[in-house]
């Protein structure tokens, strides 16, 4: 049965009167995300939200549930505990610890994939946690190094069978920037679970085949969580990087562990935890000085330029911006990894945008998205995600038109991706626009929007 703690949820009580939701309001909006999740539509009205104004704990996924809705309407990140629910325990075994032994981390991402491909709730509904991260960077830092050794298991394994996985990960690769994650992240589960992991456990090689394998595993779990992010699930894509930053610790892929990290954060600015971020960019500037990758250098630097934008402190932004460039610079005769090959201009201006949006600084917004938009062309969910970011620089110039007509460039293009942050940076961009909310073409925007993005209306960006 539900707990019935014995306060009313003040908590929740406030946010309801901030967001300006009905009770009836709320409860359908908790039944149409259910929905687009993939649950069986659960039966809510506004009684249900009275029962846990009184108190009463209502049983997963509905917190995490409410925290997306409330967080898409008031425009800044609300968790569970915000709410006035109990936060979400770890389980006793869970992989968000880094495994001591190449087995152990077979054995954890085996777990972690059927759990994934079964839908079972804990690794799904898990919340972000905050401690996770640092902890797995400082044993990736100090951690002494386990020797991988050959493989002695049944199945033989080959460089050039080392070569088929790393092409396998570039296609879902590709088709992950074109499509955004919806449509393939099952595909990607099942051949890493069905794939890879049999492999990691039981190939018959030599060390150093065995090193590029687990190299390619650490690939392909990076993946994995980067779409888990892409569609907002943001313990699961934990889940997943930190794996992969274990993997690529044995396979002693440094430059690969660097990429993760700053992966990891990446998803901590998103999720609005920027001390956090600064720790994982700067964990991430070590490893790629270790590798010798400055252009992984200067993309942790743009990303700890970023995470202190977020805490409003202009100078430090300004100081990591100035070596992010000089770093880039220098790196543009840099032989990249496939993995690091999408980190060019364009990227590197769209994340120096970022940056100034985050300060409230719309001319340089503006500026360095358009630079973003000389773009690989098949990167679409970049692209409608660079697009969203130059809209959101009009709008916090007031350019209304502009932004306006560049946000239903964004929408298009949106609508035709499974991308759950890509949807967000349309709601993100309407609140930028919403002092604005009277005129003619943002009322045209916002109706078009919803028309084409339903997920708009189900997740409650608009009132």
């Amino acid at each position: 049965m539900a707990q019935q703690p014995q306060e009313p949820n003040r908590r929740l009580d406030t946010l309801i009167i901030e967001a300006g939701f009905s009770r009836k309001g709320l409860a359908r909006r908790v039944v149409d995300l259910a929905v687009e999740r993939g649950y069986p539509a659960p039966r809510y009205d506004h009684t249900s939200v009275r029962r846990w104004l009184r108190g009463e704990e209502p049983r997963p996924p509905v917190p995490a549930l409410l925290a997306e809705i409330f967080s898409s309407r008031l425009g800044r990140p609300i968790t569970p505990a915000d709410l006035g629910f109990a936060p979400r325990k770890m389980p006793e075994h869970s992989v968000l610890r880094m495994p001591m032994t190449p087995d152990e981390a077979a054995d954890a991402l085996n777990d972690l994939a059927c759990a994934d491909l079964r839908g079972r709730r804990t690794p799904t509904e898990s919340d972000f946690d905050s401690v996770a991260y640092p902890s797995a960077a400082l044993r990736w830092l100090i951690a002494p190094r386990t020797a991988l050794g050959p493989g002695d298991g049944a199945r033989e394994l080959g460089m050039e069978d080392v070569r088929e996985i790393r092409e396998a990960v570039h296609a879902f690769r590709v088709l992950d920037n074109q499509m955004g994650a919806r449509r393939i992240r099952r595909t990607v589960v099942d051949y890493l679970g069905t794939d890879i992991v049999p492999l990691l456990r039981d190939a018959r090689c030599t060390e150093p085949v065995r090193r590029q394998l687990f190299s390619a595993a650490a690939e392909l779990v990076h993946l994995c969580g980067w779409q888990a992010h892409d569609l907002e699930l943001q313990g699961l894509a934990q889940w997943y990087l930190v794996q992969a930053l274990s993997l690529a610790r044995f396979a002693e892929d440094c430059g690969l562990g660097g990429e993760i990290l700053a992966a990891m954060s990446q998803q901590a600015i998103y999720v609005m935890q920027p001390d956090q971020a600064i720790d994982m960019a700067q964990a991430a500037q070590a490893a790629g000085r270790r590798a010798g990758l400055t252009v992984l250098e200067a993309e942790s630097l743009v990303l700890e330029a970023h995470a202190h934008a977020l805490r409003a402190d202009t100078a430090s932004c300004a100081r990591a911006l100035r070596r992010a460039e000089s770093a880039f610079c220098q790196a543009q005769d840099d032989d990249l990894p496939p993995w690091l090959s999408y980190f060019d201009e364009a990227y590197f201006a769209a994340k120096i945008g970022h940056c100034f949006r985050a300060l409230g600084q719309g001319a340089q917004t503006e500026r360095h998205a358009l630079r973003s938009l000389r773009m690989d062309p098949r990167f679409i969910r970049g692209k409608a995600l660079n697009i969203s970011l130059l809209a959101s620089g009009y709008a916090v110039q007031g350019e209304v038109e502009q932004a306006c007509k560049a946000g239903q460039q964004a929408v298009d293009l949106t609508a035709g991706l499974g991308s759950a942050r890509a949807v967000t940076s349309i709601g993100n961009l309407l609140h930028d626009l919403s002092p604005y909310s009277g005129t003619r073409q943002v009322k045209a925007l916002t109706s078009y929007a919803v028309t084409r993005l339903p997920a708009l209306r189900r997740r409650a960006v608009l009132r």
